[in-house]
């Protein structure tokens, strides 16, 4: 294919109009986020505060981390940053809003596709009722009122409200949400770096009592295997979210190459903070403290670093890093949806966008409708049960980001050895962070196997019972794939669907980029250069 431009075969059967569908199809609104915008969706999607809030002091109290908390977020960043260049090599390739579930389908098979789609989804709900959550709690902390804060139902009440308030700004359109996270990110990470500065400063000036300066062993992971799992797997939670970028790539400038260099530049935002910001919060009080107080550790700092009144901006933050995090968590979920029904994968309904919005309007309020009958299920069930399905969303997020780094070297695997590059662009790289996240997969069914790791130390089926949800996850997704294949006529076309690879996609040539236009069949593959060329 040297030097020419080969065009797209034209669909021949209903199965291959189901391939090729695109986003003047799906009704989006195009060119809609630029990429500073997509930088601070993958961010917020985050929600770096609240993350850290939750998360650190479950990291430090891991038996063998301690002190390494900050390595644990290094060593998580490197599966991220991995996993991260998959998604930007085939989203190049593909860029359709259902990222994974797209990608996976054509690299690996439609029923694998299928049940990834399933947890993608499941994973956004299910940390839905945590921010729902969180945001009850903070709001009534941010305005004094701590009975009302610990009253499960004016807690749960505000956190039906700020679900239906969130989706209802979702389905309005991407440009509200996208400026509106502008603000809610830029306070959050500024106010956690001033936190972190205002902290350090204090251990090296004032030296606040349990407070420890820190050091370079800190940053260095020399500890064992269990201890290094277990905390990555917790770290994991911190992480994720950054995909949200690429899942708004069909509403995106350049959608082939700007979504996944902004999931990139999204990690290596997080790492940055989470690195500081860990550092100064283990270097003001120790690890111990930070343990104690493992359900919020930035409110109890907020006082003794930042002084009265001014500790209230700490709570704001996390109750905005929630806000944030719903925005662009209920994102990648309705259009998740609305590309598996445009491939027929699942019913019509899902597949409808609102001609005013251009916006998944009908997902958007039944995936809104679902979070919201998950939270309060949850709530009336038990506390520890919302805690323990939270527990077991390392699992979810382990094997959908995790299968993409086996899917980069499937999709390209006639072109791999092409190049140096592209035997480490196309098959080192995302194997190697494949198989780091098989890794921590493989850890986290361990971990959670124990009842002693579930938040009430109880047992369902004489295991634990976060290792019992997030088998659920993965099984519900194959039943559901199983009955939609049986009894789904819509959905056979789908299932029909065979292996492909990205020479049905895009032409290999160098002079692609030239075309532009010039072809309307080759319009899709004039996004797209060989790996290891400048983009």
């Amino acid at each position: 294919m040297e030097g020419a431009v080969v065009p797209l075969p034209e669909p021949t059967t209903r199965v291959d109009e189901t391939v090729r569908s695109s986003d003047d199809a799906k009704g989006l609104k195009t060119n809609a986020v630029g990429m500073l915008s997509s930088v601070v969706i993958g961010i917020a999607s985050t929600a770096p505060a609240y993350s850290l809030a939750v998360t650190l002091g479950l990291i430090v109290v891991v038996a063998g981390v301690g002190l390494k908390s900050p390595a644990i977020m290094l060593v998580s960043f490197i599966p991220m940053i991995l996993i991260a260049s998959s998604y930007y090599y085939l989203n190049r390739a593909d860029p359709d809003c259902g990222t994974t579930f797209s990608w996976v389908t054509r690299a690996i098979g439609p029923r694998t596709g299928w049940v990834t789609g399933w947890v993608m989804v499941a994973a956004d709900i299910i940390v839905m009722a945590s921010l729902a959550q969180i945001t009850g709690t903070y709001f009534f902390l941010l305005i004094g009122a701590h009975s009302l804060a610990n009253s499960l139902f004016w807690v749960t009440f505000v956190g039906v409200a700020f679900l239906v308030i969130m989706c209802a700004i979702t389905a309005i359109g991407i440009e509200v949400s996208a400026r509106l996270q502008w603000f809610l990110l830029g306070f959050e990470y500024l106010m956690l770096v001033i936190f972190a500065v205002v902290a350090l400063t204090k251990v090296y000036v004032s030296h606040p009592a349990g407070s420890i300066r820190p050091s370079a062993s800190w940053f260095v992971p020399n500890m064992n295997l269990g201890a290094l799992a277990g905390g990555v797997l917790l770290a994991l939670f911190i992480y994720w979210g950054w995909d949200t970028a690429v899942s708004v790539n069909e509403e995106t400038e350049r959608k082939s190459i700007v979504p996944g260099i902004a999931a990139i530049l999204s990690t290596v935002a997080l790492v940055f903070i989470y690195v500081l910001a860990t550092t100064a919060a283990q270097a003001f009080h120790g690890p111990a403290y930070l343990g104690a107080n493992s359900a919020d550790v930035l409110s109890p700092l907020g006082n003794a670093v930042l002084g009265s009144g001014l500790d209230k901006l700490l709570i704001a933050v996390v109750l905005t890093s929630a806000t944030a995090s719903t925005l662009t968590t209920i994102l990648p979920g309705a259009r998740t949806t609305l590309s598996m029904a445009s491939h027929r994968a699942i019913p019509s309904v899902w597949a409808k966008v609102n001609p005013r919005f251009q916006t998944p309007v009908w997902g958007t309020l039944i995936y809104g409708a679902v979070s919201i009958a998950w939270y309060v299920g949850l709530t009336l069930l038990s506390q520890n049960v919302l805690a323990d399905s939270i527990a077991a969303l390392g699992i979810t997020i382990a094997f959908y980001y995790g299968i993409n780094g086996f899917a980069v070297p499937l999709f390209y695997r006639h072109h791999i050895l092409d190049s140096w590059k592209t035997v480490f662009l196309l098959g080192v790289m995302p194997l190697a962070g494949g198989l780091m996240l098989l890794w921590v997969l493989a850890a986290s069914f361990d971990t959670l196997w124990y009842p002693a790791n579930s938040a009430s130390g109880t047992s369902w089926f004489g295991v634990g019972p976060p290792f019992v949800l997030g088998a659920a996850f993965l099984l519900t997704g194959v039943v559901g794939m199983a009955l939609f294949w049986a009894f789904s006529k819509r959905a056979r076309l789908f299932f029909a669907r065979k292996m492909e690879t990205v020479d049905a996609m895009v032409p290999w040539d160098d002079e692609a980029q030239d075309q532009r236009g010039a072809q309307p069949a080759t319009l899709q593959a004039a996004e797209m250069q060989r790996p290891g060329k400048a983009a």
